[in-house]
């Protein structure tokens, strides 16, 4: 993942309940995580507070939507995401947004305008509808993920793709890999990829369960050797997206505190 110096969550809770998401674990309100996918706590004075506090901060990068995705439905009417990044660019700060949704495209005149200064990635970890459906049941679907990554690509915009979480049986056959793959070489986007990440309530009666099974044993070497080499052959940048299959290690362990 781009490295990232700050992070910024407009929302809280997070509507596409995808079965994989474990960002409830580290949601405080406890609404929103006990019941994920059904609550979103919207952060309603956050552009008052980057008013007021980021002019002072020193500029680094800031990774907007690190823990919720910041595109939630609820944005088209709350705007906090696009007017976060009317606060920070003009300041000077770099902004990595990370998404499902396509309601980023919407404001492709700031990011085009700033097209230096920001990077889009869209989490796409498969192009099949329904594979999709079962591990991402209200997210948009890929094939409107794919579209917008190459609208804003074509717009200037710098693009990543996030082939993630990689669940052993579902997404990680060769076909998919290289469906992927084609797309990043499309819109010249970087590729960064990550292994299931298995935590404890993806246990008994859990959807993900047969498979979270799978992955203590899986062997995710080979296939990240396989990933690597189809890269070069599509001559794609290629990253791993996290620590290598260490589920020890949340999202958090990858935002850096800014120096002053």
């Amino acid at each position: 993942m781009p490295d990232l110096d700050y992070a910024l969550n407009p929302y809280l809770g997070c509507y596409h309940a995808c079965t994989y998401c474990y960002a409830r674990l580290y949601t405080r309100i406890r609404e929103v995580s006990e019941n994920w996918g059904e609550v979103v706590a919207v952060k309603t004075n956050i552009v008052e507070v980057l008013k007021k506090e980021a002019p002072s901060k020193p500029r680094g990068v800031v990774g907007l939507g690190t823990i919720t995705d910041a595109y939630q439905p609820v944005e088209a009417t709350y705007l906090l995401s696009r007017r976060s990044l009317e606060v920070l660019l003009p300041l000077g700060f770099r902004v990595s947004i990370q998404t499902k949704n396509p309601l980023v495209t919407r404001d492709v005149d700031v990011l085009a305008a700033y097209k230096d200064r920001v990077d889009v990635g869209f989490t796409i970890t498969t192009l099949d509808n329904k594979v999709a459906s079962f591990i991402e049941p209200r997210a948009p679907p890929p094939s409107e993920r794919a579209s917008a990554l190459k609208h804003l690509s074509e717009r200037g915009v710098k693009t990543w793709l996030f082939y993630g979480p990689i669940i052993p049986g579902l997404n990680d056959g060769e076909d998919n890999i290289e469906a992927l793959l084609k797309l990043a070489e499309s819109t010249r986007s970087d590729f960064y990829y990550d292994s299931l990440h298995v935590k404890p309530f993806m246990s008994g009666g859990h959807v993900l369960a047969p498979y979270a099974n799978r992955a203590s044993s899986y062997d995710w070497r080979g296939l990240f050797n396989y990933i690597e080499s189809k890269c070069k052959e599509h001559n794609v940048k290629c990253l791993p997206g996290f620590a290598r299959n260490n589920p020890s290690l949340s999202i958090r362990s990858f935002i850096k505190p800014a120096q002053s």
